[in-house]
């Protein structure tokens, strides 16, 4: 009987509080599994970057490459925080000292061609000779993609071309799918071939995995708290799967990893350092604030009304985690001021439209409300924070005049708004314009550069 062992994380989000963990783990692991003659494979499933933590945006993900080349990871695929929250270069240079492979069969250049880091999908084939098809996939953010300079296909299209390719070519197929619990579920009762799905995106823990058809579904939660383990036992002449278990560990509760908090910091710190670097010197303090006036959020606010070149903008004051000092200010401080990977974005709405929205965020209800998910890294919403909007004797203006119900607005706001359902006329609008690259602090810096330089 021929054991096969696969390890997997997903939506790490540069965590890496655990990372320490999670290497000792799967380096250990391995080692042990080829000393008894198994065979053993290394998957994430992505979003293992994400540009909140300083070293992944002072390397725009490399540092997070050069993590997985140590552990020794075998494949991974990507996610949507590094396929839409960088410019296009640095996703085309992240993975270029790559050791492993980039599986991801949807996403492609603009000409059609495929990056030359990336392919649709690998075999691998065991001591005996069992032939293992692992594919991979990534959520269809189109619209975001396009606007980078990528291009990325349906991945059900895509995962049944790979599927036919594989199919008379391999005794096992894996599919690493960065698509959410969802569509993992569909797949699994649609393609009877696919042995095995691990899954990620949606953040949903598996304990004992799941089944969905005759694949089984295995998926790690977030943030490193869990590594997962499948262990599948195949008839080695008829290559026949005997039997699937999947099963996680706790990271919490694993043993500490020698010298842990001494790397998790120099982690953080050899970021830090790489933004280190002045950008100018401030003459004064800008204050922030999710409950009081903030000086900064109103800074921000305009600046993205300006930016947008919309009539009038919104945001909410959680966005800004701290006040910035007087003196030198570095690319580190607007990091860790406004880490979000969050864009600016236009919404048009009729003047009722947007008299209803601006009403609704005079609910008492927001500023203690708890964020999670949709780019916010932060922790509460915080009170709004207006430009060009005026609330008068009942009255709202804009632009010091008074709204006109059936007139056309433009309304700036931070892309999380379009995500969620805070504002159902937000929600329901289709004319949205997302501002990509650049995220919220990259405005901030802009402007700031644009008063005091």
């Amino acid at each position: 009987m021929e054991v096969l062992h696969i390890y997997h994380t997903n939506d790490l989000h540069s965590h890496f509080e655990h990372w320490p963990r999670i290497h000792d783990l799967v380096t250990e692991r391995r080692r042990w599994h080829e000393q008894e003659g198994d065979e053993v494979l290394l998957f994430d499933i992505g979003d293992h970057m994400d540009r909140w933590h300083p070293l992944s945006d002072a390397t725009r993900g490399k540092g997070n490459t050069e993590l997985l080349n140590q552990a020794g990871y075998d494949a991974v695929t990507i996610g949507n925080n590094e396929g839409i929250t960088m410019p296009y270069e640095d996703l085309d240079s992240m993975y270029e000292k790559k050791q492993f492979k980039v599986l991801i069969a949807n996403l492609y250049r603009k000409d059609g061609t495929r990056p030359v880091w990336a392919q649709p999908y690998e075999t691998y084939i065991t001591k005996s000779g069992t032939r293992i098809g692992v594919i991979g996939l990534t959520a269809n953010f189109s619209t975001f993609y396009d606007m980078l300079g990528w291009k990325v296909s349906d991945p059900m299209e895509e995962l049944a071309s790979c599927v036919a390719s594989l199919r008379k070519e391999t005794d096992l197929i894996i599919l690493l799918s960065h698509l959410g619990i969802n569509e993992d579920e569909i797949i699994g009762e649609k393609y009877p071939e696919i042995d095995l799905i691990l899954g990620g995106h949606t953040h949903h823990i598996l304990h004992e995995g799941k089944k969905a058809g005759n694949a089984l579904l295995g998926a790690a939660g977030k943030y490193g708290q869990f590594t997962g383990h499948v262990m599948i036992e195949i008839e080695q002449e008829t290559k026949e799967i005997r039997s699937k278990k999947a099963q996680l560990y706790d990271m919490n509760e694993w043993d500490a990893a020698e010298r842990e908090s001494e790397q998790i910091e120099s982690y953080y710190q050899r970021g830090k350092d790489l933004l280190s670097s002045p950008i100018l010197k401030l003459p004064q303090k800008l204050a922030a604030s999710s409950f009081e006036d903030s000086p900064l959020a109103d800074l921000l606010c305009r600046t993205l009304r300006e930016w947008c070149e919309a009539d009038c903008a919104f945001l909410n004051a959680g966005l800004l985690l701290h006040s910035l000092e007087q003196g030198p200010l570095t690319e580190y401080d607007l990091l860790s001021v406004c880490p979000h990977p969050i864009n600016p974005c236009t919404i048009q709405l009729t003047g009722a439209e947007l008299k209803e929205v601006l009403l609704q965020t005079k609910d008492e209800k927001w500023p203690h409300l708890q964020i999670k998910g949709l780019g916010f890294r932060g922790t509460v919403m915080g009170r709004f924070v207006y430009d060009c909007v005026e609330f008068s004797d009942q009255k709202i203006l804009i632009g010091h005049k008074p709204l006109e119900p059936k007139k056309l607005y433009t309304l700036a706001i931070p892309d999380m708004f379009t995500f969620g359902r805070f504002f159902p006329e937000i929600y329901r609008s289709k004319h949205k314009t997302y501002f990509l690259p650049e995220f919220l602090r990259d405005l901030l810096k802009w402007k700031i550069l644009q008063l005091y330089n």
